[in-house]
């Protein structure tokens, strides 16, 4: 019986330095995922300040609806009427929402976005989108970004261990909790 108290013990103090070990070395990533986490929940409830709000076109038809190269090129001379001659043109994604009779261009090297009405053309929101880099700092894909790595070598790295640290981290956590109860009834 006391050896078998011992090997609980022994356990348990195994989990306790995981845990504590895991905790000091990953806190400050944890720290960012749940700041960054918590700003995403919100995100469409920002009043635009992380994401522009989803306007409405006049046709949800897309037979009615200009081509997506028009579209395309009143996007590209709005950006520069409105916001910067200097900025690129790349885009990171074209959004479009049928339902709501609009498209949205998604930049790829800046985080503005323009909203056309998908009929007419007509320019429905210019927007900032700061919940895209938030969603990259989350993710770990800032620093491929930043690297230009291939395929996301990074972020992969990152969300792996991040997720079995997390997974540890709840086992190692419930064990500190349950072992000791565990000790008490075997007295």
């Amino acid at each position: 019986m006391r050896e078998k108290r011992q090997n609980q013990a022994k356990i348990l103090r195994i989990f306790r330095k995981i845990h504590r070990t895991m905790g000091a070395f990953l806190f400050i990533f944890f720290f960012i995922i749940s700041i960054t986490g918590f700003l995403l929940g919100l995100k469409k409830n920002s009043n635009e300040l992380l994401l522009p709000n989803t306007y409405v076109g006049t046709s949800n038809n897309l037979t009615e609806w200009i081509t997506i190269d028009q579209l395309h090129k009143i996007a590209n001379q709005v950006l520069h009427d409105s916001i910067d001659t200097n900025l690129s043109i790349e885009l990171d994604r074209i959004d479009i929402r049928k339902e709501k009779g609009i498209i949205k261009f998604v930049y790829q090297n800046h985080s503005n976005e323009i909203q056309l009405d998908g009929a007419t053309g007509n320019v429905l929101n210019i927007g900032k989108r700061h919940s895209d880099t938030i969603e990259n700092i989350h993710d770990g894909s800032i620093l491929d970004n930043y690297y230009n790595t291939s395929y996301g070598q990074i972020k992969i790295i990152y969300t792996t261990t991040m997720s079995l640290a997390l997974l540890l981290f709840t086992i190692t956590g419930f064990w500190l909790w349950y072992g000791p109860k565990r000790m008490k009834k075997t007295r």
